[in-house]
């Protein structure tokens, strides 16, 4: 995996200062994400969960302590496309995720070696994404996790981002705060694929999750609600995934 972090550091790198400048002119970030998705053979998959656990979750965990990085965590595909595994972390500026980044990666000893080529021969391919946190709320995490991964028209997101913090935020908060699900996000893109936002909620169980997301569904777009029915028009694509939380420290 080592390669693959330095061609992709290459790349933020380059793209860095643009991404600085424009988030100079706006009011202050609330954070970013990095976060990989894997394509992994399915039945070893487990045998990649084993080899994070050693390989990967002590390195992140003292990350955390020392304040490297805001927080990290590893899910397993449950519903969804065909990313099989998520491995994310965060830091409250662009600068501290690309340093982190490195300095995890410097972190690794030689003996980690062999298990990172076996991780790679199960998880051949993945995605890398930097995500933006823009609005959020709920300070507990449940251990299943609902993503939604929206394709937007890159000319009016700004506009969906706005409709989603007036209007669909206090939605989301009254489903926190009654008890329907423990946490959720609202996230922009920064660097990677054709993903434009992201939106997550996280709860006990996933049955609950889905029977939460259905009344959320109606809230955000029934009654022939115009900030719905606009938001849909910006953003009209999505993927749907359901995570298991394997891993995660904050």
């Amino acid at each position: 995996m080592r390669n693959a972090y330095k061609h992709l550091m290459l790349v933020l790198m380059a793209a860095l200062p643009m991404a600085v400048a424009a988030q100079g002119e706006e009011e202050e970030s609330k954070g970013y994400i990095y976060a990989t998705y894997f394509y992994c053979e399915a039945g070893k998959a487990d045998r990649a969960d084993e080899i994070i656990k050693q390989n990967d979750a002590p390195i992140f965990d003292k990350a955390v302590k020392d304040g490297t990085i805001g927080g990290w965590g590893w899910f397993a595909h449950h519903t969804g496309g065909l990313w099989r595994r998520l491995q994310y972390y965060t830091a409250p500026t662009l600068d501290d995720l690309l340093d982190a980044q490195a300095a995890m990666e410097e972190s690794r000893g030689d003996d980690a070696e062999e298990l990172g080529k076996e991780f790679g021969s199960i998880c051949r391919a993945h995605q890398d994404y930097i995500w933006e946190r823009l609005v959020g709320g709920g300070d507990d995490r449940g251990a299943a996790a609902f993503s939604v991964y929206y394709v937007c028209d890159e000319s009016r997101e700004e506009r969906a981002d706005e409709i989603f913090e007036n209007d669909f935020a206090p939605i989301f908060n009254k489903f926190v705060a009654d008890g329907k699900f423990a946490n959720w996000g609202w996230n922009s893109h920064w660097v990677g694929g054709k993903y434009r936002r992201l939106q997550t909620i996280s709860g006990t169980d996933h049955k609950s999750l889905l029977a939460a997301r259905g009344e959320l569904i109606e809230a955000m777009y029934g009654n022939d609600n115009k900030a719905g029915e606009e938001f849909s028009s910006i953003c009209g694509s999505h993927e749907d995934y359901m995570w298991d939380i394997e891993l995660e420290t904050s």
